[in-house]
């Protein structure tokens, strides 16, 4: 077995009345030692109750939690061989950063040299050499993040878990930490379960992606697959802003969306089917035979143009990133699609 992680038909209600709501249905999933899995979904789906019972900081109602092969479901949190690294860092305040770093070993009874030796050597591992002496209100909120991971590794854990560990950081530090989580976790073979409401930070670090809907397992695999082959409307929403659109699959493979005919990458049955668009898949002809497009709304990102037409689909949200041919209000274009980023959905 090369499962560090196993969920077996995981199920939580809160309370002990039999008709209250299951937070968590009858999940069940595997993550692959030395891989990073996200557990992805909106607020209220059940994944950082999810998160919870793998650290043992609840109990599932029903089914099994293996780490390394061993059920731990009925074992506290000292217990599990892991560690978990807090959205709100949860550094003490009192003690500087190698006093952090090193609290749960000193908790564990390593002696003071051996703890201090093994909190610098994580501390050079995670870029922060020199910092020993700092306290946590000395430092930024990527250094303090930087901390609450090397206390999580100090520890040398079988299994790490995140729990939304980006949100405090603003856009470029996010970035940045994600490349060191990521980083860190394939030069280290962690095992990983990464929890996020953020669809660009998911794909941007994981091996493998769970989409959690309403307690359930809505969709899993790797980033390519959620993103190019979503399996549900719900999925194809909530996977990269996708806008969903009526249309007619054909015994031939084809697809038509109004005018637009697109070839389904995936078996679907003739009839009634939805294609997911992107704003990114939309292509900005002046000529051509796409889809008249009528300009009502722009808005300038920086590195290029959010468009809003108006088309016989209705309202349509287009991405560009073509800074020199800008388009004014009230311009009449063409639209076509573009190979990547359009996906049929079964309706």
């Amino acid at each position: 077995m090369n499962h560090g992680i196993e969920f077996r038909n995981i199920s939580k209600r809160y309370g002990t009345d039999e008709s209250a709501p299951l937070v968590v249905n009858d999940v069940s999933f595997e993550v692959p030692r030395g891989t990073l899995t996200t557990i992805l979904g909106p607020s209220g789906c059940g994944k950082t109750t999810t998160l919870r019972m793998l650290a043992g900081l609840e109990s599932p109602t029903s089914g099994q939690v293996l780490i390394d092969g061993k059920d731990v479901t009925a074992l506290g949190p000292s217990e599990r061989n892991l560690s978990m690294m807090f959205q709100s860092y949860a550094l003490f305040p009192h003690m500087d950063v190698l006093a952090n770093v090193g609290y749960g070993l000193k908790m564990s009874g390593v002696s003071k040299l051996e703890t201090r030796r093994r909190a610098q050597d994580v501390l050079r591992s995670v870029g922060l050499v020199g910092f020993d002496a700092r306290l946590p209100s000395e430092l930024s909120g990527g250094q303090q993040q930087r901390v609450a991971l090397a206390r999580a590794l100090v520890l040398e854990p079988a299994v790490l878990l995140f729990d939304e560990p980006l949100s405090n950081l603003d856009a470029r530090l996010r970035r940045e930490m994600r490349e060191e989580i990521r980083s860190l976790q394939q030069r280290l073979l962690l095992t990983v379960a990464y929890v996020t409401h953020d669809q660009s930070e998911a794909l941007a670090v994981s091996d493998h992606i769970i989409v959690m809907n309403e307690g359930r397992i809505a969709q899993r695999g790797t980033p390519q697959e959620l993103y190019e082959r979503p399996a549900s409307e719900f999925v194809a929403g909530f996977m990269g802003e996708a806008v969903l659109f009526a249309a007619i699959a054909h015994d031939n493979g084809s697809v038509t969306l109004g005018p637009l005919t697109i070839q389904s990458s995936i078996r679907v049955n003739p009839g009634a089917v939805k294609v997911a668009v992107r704003p990114e898949a939309w292509l900005i002809q002046r000529n051509g035979d796409g889809m008249a497009a009528k300009l009502v709304k722009r808005a300038y990102l920086g590195s290029g143009y959010e468009y809003s037409f108006d088309t016989e689909l209705g309202s349509v949200l287009v991405v560009s990133r073509d800074l020199s041919a800008v388009l004014q209000r009230g311009e009449v274009v063409r639209l076509g699609l573009a190979l990547h980023g359009v996906s049929v959905v079964p309706d």
